[in-house]
C-alpha cells in the first residue's frame, strides 16, 4: 500500500519577514502590531493615511493583505522615518540661543542674582 497524502493537513508555519497584524481602528487611523523580521521584537503602531500638505510623521510603508489571514499583512518599508523623529517630545521645540538670552536679560534683567530693574 502507498502512503497517504498529507495535502489535506497543512502544517501552520509562522509567517516570516516584515508582517503586521491589524487589531483596531479609530478616527485617527488603524492600530497594528508589527514584527520587522523573525528575530525582531513586536512593535505597536498607528497607521494614518497620507494627506496632501500634511507632513509625514514616521515611516512610510505599504501593506499587502495575506490570502490565508484577513488581518495579517506583508509590510514593505517605502521610506524610513526622518532622522531624530523618534526622540521628539509632544510639545513645541524649546530654542534658547545666546542672542535670545541676551535679549531676555536686556528686558527682564539678569536672573543670576541681580535684582536691579530697568527704572527711568
Amino acid at each position: 500500500m502507498g502512503k497517504k497524502s498529507d495535502a489535506g493537513k497543512r502544517e501552520q508555519m509562522p509567517p516570516t519577514g516584515d508582517i503586521a497584524l491589524v487589531f483596531g481602528k479609530n478616527e485617527q487611523g488603524v492600530h497594528i502590531l508589527r514584527r520587522r523580521d523573525e528575530n525582531a521584537p513586536i512593535e505597536a503602531g498607528l497607521l494614518q493615511p497620507l494627506v496632501e500638505g500634511r507632513p509625514i510623521s514616521g515611516e512610510l510603508i505599504s501593506m499587502k493583505q495575506r490570502a490565508d489571514a484577513p488581518f495579517l499583512y506583508d509590510v514593505k518599508s517605502e521610506m524610513g522615518a526622518p532622522e531624530g523623529q523618534e526622540s521628539r517630545s509632544p510639545g513645541p521645540s524649546q530654542v534658547a540661543t545666546d542672542s535670545y538670552r541676551k535679549g531676555w536679560d536686556a528686558i527682564w534683567g539678569d536672573r543670576r542674582g541681580s535684582s536691579s530693574r530697568n527704572v527711568n
